[in-house]
Formats: structure tokens, sequence, C-alpha cells
């Protein structure tokens, strides 16, 4: 009998080409994703995977199980949801992630809410970044993933997921009451590079204030930057979700969008629906 998660070991290896990548996509170890399809071949009783120069591809037999792992993982996940469906009830475990400003403002309060309105669903959470959350989510290790999408900066969904926007999240300047154009001469703190609120401060700075920001501080807490700015030591842009109320702020042209992400096959499961319900109820008026 073949054992669906290391079904989805080797789709995953099938579409990222190395152990290391999904070991890194998925917060395994490159050793733990090994073991697991080793097994997986005796399971199958054939050779699934060979060695390719320093890396490993699939052997013929893993091709023609990959492309069935689909198959195999999408009806699994169907026959569930149905089944939950036909229990019409909400119950269960519902595994939510989100981003540390989604967490705060829609997650937590969201738990809080089932468990009133839901007490038979046991809610989970994990604080991680959506690149690091759609992977485990397309793997069935998370149930609903709160992610922000900056102008610019699209994500690449897997197949099986379906995003439901919740909000439009503009920028905000915080830490001057100059206009953009006027900071050329002004301290930035941001993200880490690579990060999109590193990337979109820049564009911002460029295409709206003609000049390469000075960042001299950073963090992937906004909290810091925020510190920061409220010491005279720097400005930024952050979006108007992690603002404490009443802080200064100007808006910039640029803003992200927040989603909600779900596996396909769930749109019809009684715990995820609730956990859906209860996040859009935390949004703010508009």
């Amino acid at each position: 009998m073949l054992e669906l998660r290391r079904l989805r070991l080797l789709r995953e290896l099938h579409e990222r080409g190395t152990i290391a990548a999904v070991a890194d996509a998925l917060q395994f170890t490159p050793s733990a994703v090994s073991q697991q399809l080793a097994m997986l071949e005796r399971e199958a009783g054939v050779k699934l995977i060979e060695k390719a120069g320093r890396g490993v591809r699939l052997t013929d037999p893993g091709l023609v199980l990959a492309e069935h792992a689909d198959a195999l993982l999408e009806r699994a996940a169907l026959a569930e949801a149905d089944l939950a469906a036909a229990a019409n009830e909400i119950a269960g475990r519902g595994r939510i992630a989100a981003f540390q400003s989604a967490a705060f403002k829609l997650a937590l309060p969201a738990i809080a809410e089932l468990r009133t309105t839901a007490p038979r669903l046991r809610c989970e959470l994990i604080e991680a970044e959506p690149e690091h959350a759609l992977p485990m989510l397309a793997l069935g290790d998370l149930d609903v993933v709160l992610g922000d999408e900056w102008d610019h900066h699209p994500w690449r969904l897997q197949d099986n997921l379906t995003r439901h926007p919740l909000l439009r999240d503009p920028l905000m300047l915080v830490g001057s009451d100059r206009p953009l154009e006027e900071l050329y001469d002004a301290h930035w703190a941001a993200g880490h590079p690579g990060m999109s609120w590193e990337e979109s401060l820049r564009r911002v700075c460029r295409e709206h204030g003609g000049f390469d920001p000075d960042i001299r501080h950073r963090s992937n807490d906004a909290n810091v930057a925020l510190a920061l700015a409220a010491r005279g030591l720097a400005v930024t842009l952050l979006p108007r979700l992690v603002l404490p109320p009443g802080t200064p702020a100007t808006p910039v042209p640029f803003s992200r969008t927040i989603y909600a992400v779900i596996r396909t096959t769930d749109e019809r499961r009684p715990s995820t629906r609730a956990l859906l319900a209860a996040v859009r109820d935390q949004l703010p008026a508009s």
C-alpha cells in the first residue's frame, strides 16, 4: 500500500528538482526527505529515484508514479472533504498559518471567536510567511493560509490552491511629515534584502520620490521599524494594518492585498468554511 504523505514528497521532488529544495520548502531535513522516499521505493517495489550528477532525478517508474500522485492525492482530499460536508459538523482540526500582523489582527481574534461558535473545532496557529506556508498548505499540513501579496510581486499558486481576497492594505509613510520626494536625505528602515517590504519601499522611493533610499536599519519585525520612527532615527513605509491606532502616517500610491488561501478540494469542508468566515468577521470596516 502506497502511503499518501510519501507520494506528496515524490510529487514535490518532481516539481522542485532537488531533495534540498523539497526539504527547504516543507521545513524538513534533507535526510528525513531521503528516508521517506526510500520507504516509498520499498512500498512500490521499484527504483523511483536515481543519481544524476550531484543531484537526483526520477526514474521512468518514478515519473509514472508522480503523474498518478496528483490524481490520488486530489481524490483523497475530495473524499475527506465530502465526508466532512456530509457530516455537516464543524469539528476536527483547523490549522491556520499567518504572517505576523495578520496573526495579531485576524487569525487570533478568529480563533477566539471559534472557541465559542465552534467549540469542537481544535484550532492551531502557525506564524509563517506565505512563501513557507503555501507549500505546507498544498501538502495538506495546513488548512488556511493568510498571506500578503504586494503590488508588482504576485504569487505563483499551485493548481490545487484557491485564494480568497480579504482586503486591500495601503502602504503608509511613517516617521516624517515631509512629502516623499523631499526624503532623499532620510535614513530608512525596511525589511531584509529580497523581502517584499524592502523591494516595495525601494520601488516607491524610485518611482514616486525620484531617489534611491538610504536603508540604514533592517528587521523582519514592523515593530522595530515603528520604534525607530518614533525615536526619529528613521522613516519607513508600512502597511496600514500594522500601525497602532493614532499613528501619524501618510498614504503613498502603493498597497498590498491580503488573501486567505485554501485547498480547492476543501471549499465545502465545514471546518475550513468556518475558519474563513471567522477571519472575515475580523476585517476592519471599510
